[in-house]
């Protein structure tokens, strides 16, 4: 690889090369990832000779270097000659999938399960193969774990004779003294089911599956279940009782929560595999204890099945099952200790309205969503609001308003300003729901009464929710509906009030539209000007800042300018500070007034070490005093 650095056109070549063997691990993971360019510089030849005995030789890294060079070979087909030649990228990729680290292995297997698409059979058997058999007789863990993910992608192309020492292969991993062994043979044993001849699914596989979910490791016992969910996909329905079905019921009642955590997590598909029959018989009570179980990691996971289960459900017998089995399980649920389990119930439960219907919705369900609605937890409320569309669908919008709107109203006018924050963020999502009518009609004077809440903070979310409803159901509708009340809060006795009038403005003017605001919202700001408090007055400049870019220039001269000209001298510091500051941002500049800011924005760009005037004798002063020398 010396031979490079004779020609001055590989001088950077030969750099990278050389920073492969530096001791500075950012130099050598750079290098790494252009690996290809050097690659592409050496030649196909050089490459296989030259480059990948070198990377072979030099494997002991850093991980991160490891990582990248994994990745890189991956993609290096082309590089080394195509196809015909692609078995010479093994040998490193061997290396990288023994070493400790185990994202590196996976990234390894990853790249060997690439490549191995692109060699012939004859090529898989002579080099590919031999390859799987030297990682699974290993004496490390690390090689024999690696193995586990190459068995299913050489297994369809390779003759029956190796076939089936790839089977005794795997068969001995199943078995390894190892857990880690036992865990990735577990994880890859339905997709090596998947390449598998059927009889040798049921003479191979199941025993197989059989001695995994019986394992001493709960580890290896919850992913021999996921790997049951793909067996049964792949056995004809007469076979499952007698080969699957055990194990699984097993798996369900295990003493590991994890296992069980599994099995419910798994239930749908697991559900899909095994048939309507089976369903009624096995899985149902299965399904019931899952609901049940002491530990609310899983009954979490089985919870957030509920609707799935109840589509899947044989149509026949599917709403006698759900209100004798299933229901009393969810009615206990509703009020669970924990709020996991509660919000993965709240999440999915509103959807049993469509399979039920309207009576059972209306007798059954809208009780349960009281109970959630008016849940402690927020997550909880989010998604009952959130799945609302569903109920409106089978029971109308009235049946829901007299059901569920009441207790919505009075989480909206709760004691405790938080629970009322709630609400507020999630109207925008309910008025979706409800549609533009409903919600004039009973929601409508609720977020107008926010505005004048004694708690800023609802004050402020109320003004942000004003934006989004107005985003969502339009300009028209803003300008007929929210637009008069809100500007008739600006002759309110309470200054606040008429501070939140000037922060509406702010969020609406953008959403409604130049006409709009040209025509109903400037005007009441530019007569606010005049107010008597002086908070009033400097949010006055803050708004016309704000809204001005709305605004077309004509106003913005005629209208907005002697307006913040007569701010600027204001006996308020804090209302000529903002006007300047308006003035300037708008462009609205007079000569005057341009020295002025620039006065104003030098001052208060001077040295904290040297104090300038303004410093001595108090900002206001300063500029009110040189307001009046350019009046």
């Amino acid at each position: 690889m010396a031979g490079a650095e004779g020609d001055d056109s590989l001088y950077p070549i030969a750099v990278l090369i050389d920073e492969l063997r530096n001791e500075d691990v950012q130099l050598r993971l750079n290098s790494i990832k252009k690996l290809s360019t050097i690659a592409l510089a050496l030649g196909v030849e050089r490459t296989r000779t030259e480059l990948l005995p070198f990377l072979t030789d030099t494997i002991y890294d850093e991980d991160e270097v490891l990582l990248a060079l994994a990745e890189q070979l991956g993609s290096f087909t082309v590089l080394v000659g195509g196809p015909e030649f692609v078995h010479n990228l093994l040998p490193p990729l061997e290396s990288l999938a023994t070493v400790e680290e185990t994202v590196v292995r996976d990234k390894a297997v990853e790249s060997l399960r690439k490549i191995s698409q692109e060699h012939s059979p004859v090529d898989l058997e002579v080099h590919f193969v031999p390859l799987v058999k030297r990682l699974a007789s290993g004496d490390w863990f690390t090689s024999r774990t690696s193995a586990c993910g190459l068995f299913s992608v050489c297994y369809p192309r390779v003759s029956s004779t190796v076939k089936a020492e790839i089977r005794q292969h795997f068969r001995t991993l199943c078995s390894d003294d190892t857990p880690m062994v036992r865990r990735a043979a577990a994880s890859k044993l339905g997709e090596f089911a998947k390449v598998l001849e059927l009889d040798y699914v049921k003479s191979d596989i199941i025993p197989l599956f059989t001695a995994l979910a019986s394992d001493e490791q709960d580890s290896v016992r919850l992913l021999a279940v996921e790997a049951g969910v793909s067996i049964a996909t792949l056995l004809p329905q007469e076979d499952l009782e007698a080969l699957v079905m055990p194990t699984l019921r097993q798996a369900a009642e295990d003493k590991s929560w994890r296992v069980r955590y599994m099995v419910a997590d798994k239930f749908s598909e697991l559900q899909k595999a095994v048939g309507p029959e089976i369903t009624k018989t096995d899985l149902v009570p299965a399904f019931q204890n899952l609901l049940k179980d002491c530990e609310a990691e899983v009954r979490a996971a089985a919870a957030n099945k509920v609707k799935v289960f109840c589509e899947n459900l044989p149509e026949d017998s599917r709403e006698t099952i759900i209100m004798t089995h299933i229901l009393p399980c969810v009615k206990e649920l509703v009020s669970d200790t924990n709020q996991h389990v509660k919000s993965a119930l709240a999440s999915v439960i509103m959807g049993l309205s469509t399979i039920l219907g309207k009576d059972n919705t209306v007798e059954h369900l809208l009780p349960l969503f009281l109970v959630q609605l008016k849940d402690e937890c927020p997550e909880v409320r989010l998604n009952i609001i959130s799945n609302l569309d569903c109920v409106n669908e089978v029971i109308g919008i009235r049946q829901l308003s007299q059901s569920l709107l009441p207790a919505i109203v009075e989480l909206a006018e709760d004691a405790k300003w938080r629970v009322r924050l709630a609400i507020i963020e999630y109207m925008p999502l309910l008025a979706g729901q409800l549609g533009v009518e409903f919600f004039d009609e009973k929601l409508n004077s609720l977020c107008m009464a926010w505005l004048i809440d004694h708690v800023f903070a609802i004050r402020e979310a109320a003004t942000c929710n004003l934006m989004k409803l107005v985003e969502k159901f339009g300009a028209e509708w803003a300008q007929n509906t929210i637009v008069p009340k809100v500007l008739g809060m600006a002759n309110d006795s309470n200054y606040l009030h008429r501070m939140t009038t000037l922060f509406c403005i702010n969020a609406l003017s953008g959403v409604c539209g130049q006409e709009i605001t040209t025509k109903h919202m400037l005007p009441v700001v530019l007569k606010m000007s005049t107010d008597q408090v002086a908070n009033v007055r400097f949010n006055v400049a803050r708004c016309l800042q704000k809204i001005g870019p709305v605004l077309d220039s004509s106003a913005l001269q005629a209208e907005v300018k002697p307006v913040l000209e007569k701010l600027a001298t204001d006996q308020d510091m804090d209302v000529k500070y903002f006007a300047l500051e308006a003035i300037s941002v708008l462009s609205l500049c007079s000569s005057k007034l341009c020295m002025l800011v620039q006065f104003t924005h030098s001052s208060s760009q001077t040295s904290p070490h040297e104090p300038s005037q303004c410093d001595r004798i108090g900002i206001g002063t300063c500029l009110l005093q040189h307001a009046i020398c350019f009046s």
